[in-house]
C-alpha cells in the first residue's frame, strides 16, 4: 500500500529520499485525546512496507483542547533511523510495519 502524494512531505536520511504523511483530520479516537498522533513513512524512490508511527504526543487540533506538539521533520527521521536499525526494510514489499513510541502517553 503506497501513501498518497497529495499531502506528503519529502525528508532525506542517509542520502534516500522518504515520504512521509499525517492525515488531514483526526480520527474520532484521537479527536478525544484516546490514542496518540500517528503518521506514516514509506521510501519516495522504491516504496514498498510502510512504516506507521505511532507518537507520545496528543494530535495537534484535537477536539478536547490538549495541547500537543507538531510532528517534525527532525522526528520523522530519528523515527526513520530507529526503525531501520530495528529491522524494517522499506523497499520490500509487505504488511505496514509499526513503530510505538507512544510510552507514557495518557489520555
Amino acid at each position: 500500500m503506497a501513501l498518497n502524494r497529495r499531502g506528503s512531505r519529502s525528508v532525506v536520511v542517509d542520502g534516500l529520499p522518504y515520504r512521509w504523511r499525517l492525515r488531514r483530520k483526526p480520527t474520532y479516537s484521537q479527536g478525544l485525546c484516546w490514542s496518540p498522533c500517528t503518521y506514516a513513512v514509506e521510501r519516495a524512490d522504491r516504496p514498498g512496507a510502510v512504516l506507521v508511527v505511532t507518537t507520545d504526543q496528543p494530535r495537534m487540533g484535537n477536539w478536547m483542547g490538549r495541547e500537543g506538539q507538531p510532528v517534525l521533520p527532525a522526528d520523522v527521521v530519528r523515527s526513520i533511523r530507529t526503525a531501520l536499525a530495528r529491522g524494517w526494510t522499506p523497499e520490500r514489499p509487505g504488511s505496514p510495519v509499526r513503530l510505538d513510541e507512544s510510552g507514557d502517553f495518557a489520555r
